[in-house]
């Protein structure tokens, strides 16, 4: 789930990303509220090379400074959402249907807030299959999720 100032900066940010063909993954604001740091966390079709990096660095960056969403200094950084992708949409959901997944719920569901397993996604519906037993998550209700990375040898 993200704070207000997060969300602005992602709506800020997502409509010149889809004209530069890229997918904003996430937004976090984190750190000390007199030098906080900005993750912008990108994707592109093919993957996020260097080049794709540097050229949204370059425009995020235009875009912050703009903006100027802090009174101070801020450090930004801009990647790569890694191997634990994060998962942030209902489409984001829906693209990583099959995948082991970890979400965290904003209040208990069937007494427990943490869920790990295979992910299916039915309507606004969470299905997180583990040992047996399938877990129903509202999409609403979800406060954290990602990917579970798999490495293959």
């Amino acid at each position: 789930m993200l704070t207000a100032k997060e969300k602005m900066l992602l709506d800020a940010l997502e409509a010149r990303a889809a004209q530069e063909g890229i997918e904003i993954v996430d937004v976090e604001v984190v750190g000390a509220k007199k030098a906080p740091t900005v993750r912008v966390f990108i994707d592109a079709e093919g993957g996020v090379s260097f080049d794709v990096l540097s050229g949204a660095q370059a425009w995020i960056g235009d875009i912050l400074d703009e903006l100027d969403p802090f009174p101070g200094a801020y450090t930004m950084e801009v990647s790569s959402p890694g191997i634990d992708r994060p998962l942030r949409t209902l489409e984001h959901f829906q693209r990583f249907a099959g995948d082991q997944v970890r979400i965290r719920t904003i209040e208990p569901i069937d007494g427990r807030a943490n869920f790990k397993g295979t992910l299916s996604v039915d309507g606004d519906i969470l299905e997180v299959a583990d040992a047996g037993e399938v877990f129903r998550i509202p999409f609403d209700t979800v406060k954290k999720a990602n990917l579970v990375g798999q490495i293959g040898f």
